[in-house]
């Protein structure tokens, strides 16, 4: 089988404007880890493209190299032609992930994400808070900046409704900042705001099909508040394995209120004394994947493509979890 890798950030998706380097060292992690997990499978080969501003990773694949963003049609058009199967890396937002989506299936290739439909639900943080409700999933609200603020005390959080991670987001003390705050917010673009609710930031990797879910991973993330806002500083893999049987529970659960997703699918999450609370789900592998496979001790890669094949694991018991640190302070996430 013959895949094509696309990271959005380091594949050229930016060509047409600077490249943030805290983004271009975080998209770099995921697609080396990805892209070594697929080398170590029999009979794959693998195609990427890249960005000609950066440094060739010293990987066994092909790339594609792009000087300019005129490059970019003939190139997509080439390595997905040459591919049977696509794998995607990149932002939700803006809907730049569903349509690639869109546009690798319009082709007749195996998407090994999500599909657009669901990638679509996804990056909406208020329908996907709403979905999850209606299904018994504790949430933490989400409203759109139109509706009717609850009649609440305390802190609230603006950001984006189809933002990425910490992207975007402000933390506002009281009502009076948040309303400064929505009068900064740009035209063309939906905003939400959340309750601010104190809990332990944590996450999980799981592995989904057809509305079941295997639980790769709890994860225990480094969150910062600096300037009003919060920032990444990495995650540590299985590094909250206190209670698994919550979060295996909360995984399925999800799983099950959104059956359309489908692969290794990143679900944010607070523990709160009032229980779990899902913040988002990410159609796709997010940053916490570069520590997967250390992590188990089985290839996550090789798990997403037996799923082609209807090869959903029977029991996480097979899973060894060892904790793993991923460090973004380095990227100049901090």
């Amino acid at each position: 089988m013959r895949i094509f890798v696309f990271e959005y950030i380091t594949g050229g998706g930016m060509l047409d404007s600077t490249l943030p380097l805290s983004l271009v060292q975080e998209g770099d992690m995921m697609l080396k880890a990805l892209i070594s997990d697929l080398a170590e499978i029999d009979d794959i080969d693998i195609v990427a493209t890249r960005d000609a501003r950066l440094e060739i990773p010293d990987l066994p694949i092909e790339f594609r190299m792009l000087q300019n963003l005129s490059d970019f049609p003939s190139a997509w058009e080439a390595c997905i032609e040459s591919a049977d199967a696509v794998w995607p890396i990149a932002p939700e937002y803006f809907q730049i992930l569903t349509q690639i989506s869109e546009a690798v299936l319009e082709k007749g290739k195996i998407l090994l994400n999500s599909p657009p439909q669901a990638v679509d639900t996804a990056s909406s943080k208020r329908v996907t808070s709403d979905l999850l409700k209606e299904s018994g999933v504790q949430v933490v609200p989400t409203y759109r900046l139109e509706a009717e603020m609850p009649d609440r005390k305390g802190s609230w959080v603006l950001k984006p409704d189809d933002g990425v991670g910490c992207q975007g987001t402000k933390i506002c003390r009281d009502r009076d900042e948040l309303h400064r705050q929505l009068e900064a917010v740009p035209d063309g673009r939906e905003y939400v705001i959340q309750p601010f609710v104190h809990g332990m930031p944590t996450s999980l990797n799981i592995l989904t099909c057809q509305g079941e879910a295997f639980v790769l991973s709890v994860n225990r993330q480094r969150i910062a508040m600096t300037d009003n806002s919060f920032v990444l500083l990495g995650c540590v893999v299985n590094g909250y394995m206190e209670q698994q049987a919550r979060f295996h529970k909360l995984g399925r659960d999800v799983a099950a209120a959104m059956p359309e997703l489908w692969g290794i699918v990143g679900i944010d999450t607070l523990d709160t004394d009032t229980g779990l609370k899902v913040l988002e789900v990410n159609p796709r592998i997010t940053t916490s994947y570069v520590g997967l496979k250390e992590s188990i001790g089985v290839n996550p890669a090789g798990l997403v493509l037996d799923l082609l094949n209807n090869g959903m694991p029977l029991s996480e018991q097979f899973i060894k979890a060892v904790v793993v640190d991923v460090n973004l302070e380095y990227a100049g996430a901090a």
